[in-house]
């Protein structure tokens, strides 16, 4: 699940009532689920690839919802402090056949550059694999397996033992000067993280790849984990899975490239 979460204490969320965006009554103990959600890092009143964060919640918007998303997302944009590290969530919520958005303030949580990963046993937990937003909860149980194993996050693998996604993040690897990434039938969540990854590779003559590849094939290579919140991770250890490697200097001059993207909100 593409572009972190779970990650941070969220501040009372606000929803959208009459054209307003209203705090939630604290005494509200209505059951609902995420059926869309979005999140992404603000920094001093500047954040990477808000329109493309916006695109893709309003594609996963259930229909009755899809009205008020343009007024909704310029009300949750005009919320965000301009000063600080944020990391706000957008979320459409579902209960007893209604639909409502809601935005959740965050102070952002400390950002890492390097993670230790392990693979996900077991049967793909996923359920909409394609769509940010109903699978997080699952995400989080799947991600405390793994951090109880030693890793910070959890990679998904097809049933055919491919690399697709981690819990809360896209994958991508070197194979050489090769930057490589899961192959387009691999389902897994259009991260706005690798796509501007990617889109920086190609402005600078780096060649692609989508390829399927086994974690074991990824023995001795540079393994990067992505999304919204820390960026670029280089991957430091595989628990239980291949010796990655590093290229020294290159994950850092690839975070500089993915920051510079970073624009002031409108």
């Amino acid at each position: 699940m593409s572009d972190a979460d779970h990650d941070e204490v969220p501040l009372a969320p606000l929803r959208w009532r009459a054209g307003a965006l209203e705090p939630v009554d604290g005494c509200e103990n209505t059951v609902s689920r995420v059926a869309a959600a979005d999140s992404w890092f603000v920094t001093e009143g500047r954040a990477r690839g808000l329109e493309l964060h916006r695109q893709r919640f309003e594609r996963a918007l259930p229909a009755e919802l899809r009205g008020d998303a343009a007024p909704f997302w310029d009300a949750a944009i005009a919320t965000l402090p301009r000063t600080g590290d944020w990391f706000p969530r957008v979320e459409a919520r579902t209960a007893s056949g209604r639909a409502e958005l809601r935005l959740l303030m965050r102070p952002a949580p400390a950002i890492r550059s390097a993670a230790r990963v392990v693979s996900h046993h077991g049967a793909d937990p996923r359920r909409s694999p394609t769509i940010k937003g109903p699978d997080l909860e699952t995400m989080l149980r799947v991600r405390s397996e793994g951090q109880r194993r030693g890793a910070d996050e959890v990679i998904i693998t097809s049933p055919e033992g491919y690399v697709v996604e981690g819990a809360y993040s896209a994958v991508a690897w070197w194979r050489g000067d090769i930057l490589a990434f899961p192959a387009d039938d691999l389902e897994r969540v259009d991260s706005v993280t690798a796509r501007s990854l990617e889109t920086l590779a190609v402005a600078l003559g780096v060649d692609t790849v989508r390829e399927h590849t086994t974690a074991s094939e990824l023995e001795g290579h540079e393994v990067w984990i992505l999304n919204a919140l820390h960026g670029i991770r280089i991957v430091t250890a595989w628990v239980d899975g291949p010796s990655v490697a590093e290229q020294p200097g290159r994950r850092s001059l690839w975070a500089r490239r993915l920051d510079a993207l970073r624009r002031p909100l409108p």
